[in-house]
């Protein structure tokens, strides 16, 4: 008698359902590293001096945040395609949806991070754009919350519609465990980006001045609200954790 094949697992513990490359998921992959190249380190001329080849080298930092966060995101879809294996029409609606703004926002992107690390070297790291007003801190501040919180809105959304399939996918408790955290941790991505916005609209309204930027903490409260939803989601992550071994343990 043949015996059945054990199932496969994921490194965190989550069952295979998508171990089958299909063409949707390759285009996906391929949109991603499409979206890297637009963000290469001098995507127009190749350096052909030493001063050139410098100043290209200065923009690493953003070139290498820029990444991360494509990777943040590249990894997120590929960890929802590895555990449930979809592939509807709506789970496709949906990753189209995160591709498209992932071109939409990643080169912006950029522009916030060389901004960001101009403001952190003292102007010594080149910047793509020049901050010169409260007004244009905000714009940065806005683009960077917006194109945050679409594409956490659009993980979010796979992972509901998983949540929604959970009983014909056959999620096992631990998995309904990781699904509802997941749900959860990529739903805090709007959230935060919400209070961004709000911080950006009414707490820089009174600091809206041509002659330049007034306060840099001031300035600095939008984006800084990120970091505190990274911390957020360290603490969700150790709840989970500490969760899914209890179950594990009965």
């Amino acid at each position: 008698m043949q015996s059945t094949p054990e199932p496969e697992f994921n490194e965190d513990g989550f069952r295979h359902r998508g171990a089958v490359v299909t063409r949707a998921e390759a285009f996906f992959d391929a949109a991603f590293a499409f979206a890297i190249t637009l963000m290469v380190i001098s995507i127009d001329v190749i350096p052909d001096t030493a001063e050139k080849l410098t100043n290209a080298l200065m923009s690493i930092p953003a070139f290498g945040a820029s990444f991360l966060l494509i990777v943040l995101f590249w990894r997120g879809h590929a960890d929802w395609s590895k555990r449930f294996g979809l592939d509807d029409r709506h789970s496709q609606r949906l990753s189209l949806v995160l591709v498209f703004l992932v071109l939409i926002f990643i080169y912006p992107l950029r522009m916030v991070f060389s901004s960001f690390f101009q403001l952190l070297g003292g102007g010594w790291l080149p910047a793509q754009i020049h901050l010169k007003t409260v007004a244009d801190a905000r714009l940065m501040f806005v683009v960077f919350a917006l194109g945050i919180g679409s594409m956490g809105a659009a993980m979010a959304l796979l992972y509901r519609h998983a949540w929604r399939l959970r009983e014909s996918l056959g999620l096992n408790p631990v998995e309904r465990l990781m699904t509802r955290h997941a749900l959860l941790r990529w739903a805090m991505l709007p959230v935060f980006s919400l209070v961004s916005l709000g911080l950006s609209a009414f707490v820089l309204r009174d600091e809206l001045k041509s002659e330049g930027l007034k306060s840099d903490l001031l300035m600095s409260t939008p984006g800084l609200i990120f970091f505190v939803g990274s911390i957020v989601h360290q603490l969700m992550d150790l709840r989970m954790r500490r969760a899914r071994r209890a179950m594990l343990d009965r």
